[in-house]
């Protein structure tokens, strides 16, 4: 596989087993400076068992991710289009060979009504998810192009969806342009694994069956213009550590040749999916305590990017990793095309199980009573802060005071707009004990735009 050398990597997790506590320290010491570490280094870390260390490397997380985006989380929906798929995936209920699924693709006026109904709950940013398999008598980018357009189309008296990300099969470069002119903020794509006999036992059919192909997406996706790429693992078909090694060797090519890292890493764990058997029984299956070292040693690894947990997670478990270095999470989410508003005898077929079925508001709730700020923002792609330019915000941490007054703008619009009372209440308090701590020219530009919102303008930022 591309850019990725076995060899090397069981070689550094061999001798990480060998590090010594005073080599530790030094590490966590370079991580809490917002430095990034080498493969060397993360390695080490990943090898750390004992409970001592390991609360050492979750403290110097939360450091980490503290002086790079403060106390805020993002906040988006994944809006399933499709679960057509020419792929064989031996994970996962789209895959092309199960038959206990209904298949679907949603036309443009049942994706408008998806959006719709997203809005109305106070939903702002929107992570796009395709099967790798187009309606008839349609290309895949054709069909992709046409429901961005649908989503940003869609609207809720004045609430429009500020961003859509995409989550979609390798394309031409061509094509990738293409998306890249349709607005689109993001584009993620996952290598599910960087263990290359894995990675080939896995997907035995269908184009995802080349390794290099998708690894190969993401340079593909840069040469087009896309400079936000979020790329990440799909934790249990291989060892963790490894996986994690792998990962960062990504991060190491795409730093090298395009001077410019991840927007996010994503963290999946393989989770139940109907009619896919490996699904239930993992080959490489992850502890909830291995997995938040791996949340932990990501952060410290690639300080300056944002860090995605879905709704696979129950909701303990979402809310602990917040403090070692998620930075965005999904919330009320829906892996079924269709699943938002259908009844459940009408929705297609969904891609795995989930774990958090909280609403918005109850994560929003959530959220704010663990004194984490619930951001809808999506200011930097409006500002070109994108690519080599946020990555410039983002390293030595200056980014998170415009993540914070963003945050809280956006944070005022939805109290005033959907939430509960007590949510309104609490978050209320939350804007007035964060407001006090500006120094006044920030605290006099903040209430001019408060004062904005109760007079019902939305979508300022800074």
């Amino acid at each position: 596989m591309k850019y990725i050398n076995a060899e090397k990597i069981n070689n550094l997790l061999s001798k990480a087993v060998n590090t010594d506590q005073r080599a530790l320290d030094a590490i966590l010491k370079k991580s809490r400076a917002l430095k990034r570490l080498t493969l060397a280094e993360s390695a080490a870390l990943l090898a750390v068992n004992d409970p001592e260390s390991i609360q050492k490397i979750f403290s110097a997380a939360n450091s980490v991710k503290e002086e790079i985006y403060g106390r805020r989380i993002v906040l988006f929906a994944p809006l399933y289009i499709s679960n057509l798929c020419a792929n064989n995936c031996l994970y996962c209920a789209f895959k092309a060979d199960n038959p206990l699924i209904k298949r679907k693709a949603l036309t443009v006026p049942e994706i408008n009504h998806q959006v719709e109904w997203l809005l109305g709950r106070g939903h702002k940013r929107i992570l796009m998810v395709c099967g790798e398999g187009a309606p008839e008598a349609k290309s895949n980018i054709d069909y992709y192009l046409q429901a961005v357009e649908a989503i940003y189309a869609a609207g809720v008296g004045k609430h429009k969806i500020k961003r859509v990300n995409v989550n979609c099969a390798p394309l031409a470069a061509s094509e990738f342009k293409r998306l890249k002119e349709s607005g689109i903020g993001t584009y993620q794509v996952f290598q599910e694994t960087y263990h290359e006999e894995t990675y080939r036992r896995m997907h035995p059919k269908g184009p995802k069956s080349d390794p290099d192909n998708r690894i190969d997406a993401v340079d593909r996706a840069f040469t087009a213009g896309i400079d936000d790429i979020g790329i990440g693992v799909l934790y249990g078909l291989y060892d963790y550590r490894f996986e994690t090694l792998g990962l960062l060797s990504h991060i190491e090519h795409m730093e090298e040749k395009f001077k410019v890292g991840p927007h996010t890493i994503s963290v999946p764990r393989i989770e139940p999916a109907e009619g896919a058997q490996l699904s239930f029984n993992p080959p490489s299956k992850i502890s909830d305590e291995e997995f938040k070292k791996v949340v932990a040693v990501l952060r410290l690894s690639v300080p300056y990017t944002g860090i995605i947990m879905s709704t696979r997670e129950d909701p303990l478990l979402r809310d602990t990793l917040l403090s070692l270095g998620v930075s965005q999470i999904s919330a009320e989410s829906s892996t079924s095309p269709g699943g938002y508003s259908a009844s459940a005898e009408e929705q297609a077929g969904g891609q795995f199980s989930l774990g958090d079925h909280r609403s918005l508001d109850e994560i929003v709730g959530t959220l704010i009573a663990h004194d984490y700020i619930p951001s809808f923002c999506a200011a930097c792609y409006r500002m070109n802060r994108t690519g080599e330019s946020f990555m410039q915000l983002a390293k030595p941490g200056t980014i998170k005071g415009k993540c914070k007054m963003n945050a809280l703008i956006t944070l005022k619009e939805y109290l005033d707009d959907f939430a509960s009372v007590s949510v309104r209440d609490a978050g209320s308090k939350m804007i007035t004990r964060y407001l006090k701590q500006l120094d006044p020219p920030e605290q006099a530009k903040l209430r001019e735009f408060f004062n904005h919102v109760e007079k019902g303008l939305r979508d300022e930022y800074v």
